[in-house]
């Protein structure tokens, strides 16, 4: 019965896009975006993830299947906090099907997973557990505040040397954040933009 219920995860919806953001921006990819989040961001655009019983639990091998009807290989795990489940189950599925393994999450909870690359993008709210920064692929910091530069630099210097470091502004705040960046990304180059351009394409 346990093993049964470890193959089982939350999932709010899973759709194939067009990754919108990050190191891998412009990429077709198949998101599995899981239930549940304690996190508790005052800006998340999918507070509807938070409750965990609030979505079906589906079996993995069928989470896989479905995501073999669609041609690309990128299998993006996102929620949600995704990390909040025991993903080595999914994550090993999918790499037996052909797929890369993707994670979007903020590492507030245990690692867990077989990653072909790791977006850590801390939030404020809930501190990251340390054992993620040495799986980070990728920096991803949303600014919302101008606090939010110091917050990113504190956490670039625990991750990889060869980590992408990525600020991406708030979608709401991006008016006021914009220039802030450009000009802090002009003046600290080891940095990039990051831009939500899945909204900009109007494409979920």
């Amino acid at each position: 019965m346990e093993s049964t219920q470890q193959e089982m995860l939350p999932v709010m919806e899973a759709f194939y896009t067009i990754q919108g953001e990050g190191h891998w921006q412009g990429h077709a990819a198949y998101f599995i975006r899981l239930g549940g989040c304690d996190v508790g961001c005052v800006w998340c655009d999918v507070k509807e993830s938070w409750d965990v019983n609030a979505h079906p639990r589906i079996a993995v091998a069928d989470i896989v299947a479905q995501a073999l009807q669609h041609p690309a290989r990128i299998a993006v795990i996102t929620g949600g906090e995704p990390l909040m489940h025991n993903l080595n189950s999914l994550t090993s599925t999918l790499k037996a099907a052909g797929f890369r393994t993707h994670i979007e999450t903020s590492g507030a909870h245990p690692f867990s997973g077989i990653w072909d690359w790791v977006c850590f993008s801390p939030k404020k709210f809930m501190a990251p557990k340390p054992e993620i920064y040495a799986h980070a692929n990728e920096l991803k910091v949303v600014v919302y505040n101008k606090s939010d530069f110091d917050f990113a630099e504190k956490f670039a210097a625990v991750v990889p040397a060869d980590c992408r470091l990525l600020l991406q502004p708030e979608w709401d705040k991006s008016a006021q954040m914009m220039p802030l960046i450009v000009d802090y990304v002009k003046a600290h180059p080891q940095w990039q933009v990051s831009l939500q351009t899945h909204k900009f394409m109007a494409i979920p």
